[in-house]
């Protein structure tokens, strides 16, 4: 039997439009579901996607839904992109009200409507709103996923990368914690092919001492730099979003870095780099874990961006893949 995949994304402004168009380009769905409340925004974005159709991989359906929001309830995957991009002009912060309200107005209407899939939140500050969508539907917090400092990863890879003249797919190399200024560089993990950076600068100094400050700030304020001359962030956001719709659809185990929720006793004094966690697709069993904030208690739970292999399934149903609680020693156990 033929399975179809449905994505739909809320938020059609600069990033949701350039999220529709990468994962089109990557054929990722066989039908596309877009929600925004400009509704002439959304007749015309799905107007210029349908002309491109000839230029994807694949024919896919494109829907215009308005503020339908329940009819995205059989996606596999939804992805939040709603906000004000220019709130957060000097602070991802600056958007927490903005992006928490926008969220509520769709939130309880399409689980309500019965959503079972994942959700990809990209709407900053990314980690609280990751967080809201959990404490609102109490829904299992394995597939709610932010992708927290994924992009701010691959920023960091860059900033390497021309530093050092490797290619960029050859670093290994995270950015940790929140998608935010107090994000940092997981330094001591940081390899090309392999090798660590570190000792590469002993036996190449001259290519290889970087200076770590500095490049730790180009990554962190790689963002601020594309807002000043384009008063927005389009491409690279949307690449992000659409590799973990992939990771997610395809069932890859993909390891990165994402907004994930971590246990109490793992995040008491900073985030834990070294933890692992998983996100999902098919449906879990109620008795893999508790997936209420209420039963877990509120506080029991911090948001922070770590690395995790993203895939579809559960393996008979026990406790891989949590984009936002899981003892790590339930998770290391899959890697």
């Amino acid at each position: 039997m033929t399975v179809l995949r449905k994505v739909g994304i809320i938020g059609i402004g600069h990033v949701g439009a350039h999220v529709a168009n990468a994962v089109l380009s990557a054929g990722l769905a066989e039908e596309l579901k877009l929600c925004d409340i400009n509704e002439q925004k959304v007749v015309s974005e799905c107007q210029d996607l349908s002309d491109t159709l000839g230029f994807y991989p694949h024919n896919c359906v494109i829907g215009n839904y308005g503020t339908q929001y329940e009819q995205l309830a059989d996606c596999d995957v939804v992805i939040n992109a709603a906000g004000d991009v220019k709130t957060s002009a000097k602070d991802r912060d600056g958007e927490l009200f903005v992006t928490t309200d926008i969220a509520r107005t769709w939130i309880s209407r399409l689980f309500n409507a019965g959503f079972h899939g994942v959700i990809i939140t990209i709407s900053n500050p990314c980690d609280v709103v990751a967080t809201e969508i959990w404490h609102i539907t109490g829904y299992d917090p394995r597939k709610i996923i932010g992708t927290g400092t994924a992009l701010d990863s691959a920023r960091l890879r860059n900033a390497i990368a021309k530093r050092v003249n490797v290619d960029q797919k050859s670093i290994g190399a995270y950015m940790l914690g929140e998608h935010g200024n107090s994000q940092f560089a997981y330094w001591s993990n940081v390899n090309i092919a392999g090798k660590p950076l570190d000792q590469l600068a002993q036996d190449d100094p001259q290519r290889f001492a970087l200076d770590k400050d500095e490049t730790e700030q180009d990554a962190r304020r790689g963002g601020y730099r594309v807002y000043a001359g384009k008063e927005c962030t389009e491409y690279a956001i949307a690449a992000t979003a659409a590799r973990l719709t992939q990771a997610v659809l395809c069932d890859e185990h993909y390891a990165t870095a994402c907004s994930t929720l971590l246990p109490a006793n793992k995040a008491k004094a900073a985030i834990t780099p070294a933890c692992r966690a998983s996100s999902v697709r098919t449906a879990l069993k109620k008795s893999s874990i508790p997936h209420s904030p209420k039963a877990n208690g509120p506080n029991s739970m911090r948001p922070a961006s770590i690395s995790a292999p993203i895939s579809r399934s559960l393996h008979g149903g026990t406790t891989n893949a949590i984009p936002y609680c899981a003892a790590e020693s339930a998770i290391t156990q899959r890697i």
